[in-house]
């Protein structure tokens, strides 16, 4: 049984900072693509940032210059350092990873459960 599991999220005031951790579990040969994405209340889940198992990264254009995405492939963990946080950023932050379980196996797609960030004075 494979888990992602997000924490670090919480209230900051505009201007701030949070990092996101986002931790693999379970029966993991090799993790591929991860990705942050967020939803806001009665919007769509969009991409934030990817990074791919080479270290490649990619952000959506209203967090370039603010958010940072990194991971450490040895411990199967994600990160979201996330500068000069905005209102607008506030959302529940999902992590998402493309992994396969065994050897040859087909790459299946997990989520984690979300956590919040509220950013609000």
């Amino acid at each position: 049984q494979v888990q992602l599991v997000e924490s670090g999220g919480g209230l900051v005031q505009p201007g701030g900072s949070l990092r996101l951790s986002c931790a693999a579990s379970g029966s993991i040969f090799s993790i591929y693509t991860m990705r942050w994405y967020r939803q806001a209340p009665e919007k769509q889940r969009d991409m934030v940032a990817t990074i791919t198992n080479a270290g490649y990264t990619n952000y959506a254009d209203s967090v370039k210059g603010r958010f940072t995405i990194s991971r450490d492939n040895a411990k199967n963990t994600m990160y979201l350092q996330m500068n000069s946080l905005k209102p607008e950023d506030t959302a529940v932050y999902y992590c998402h990873a493309d992994l396969t379980v065994r050897p040859g196996g087909y790459t299946y797609a997990y989520w984690g459960q979300g956590t919040q960030v509220t950013v609000s004075s």
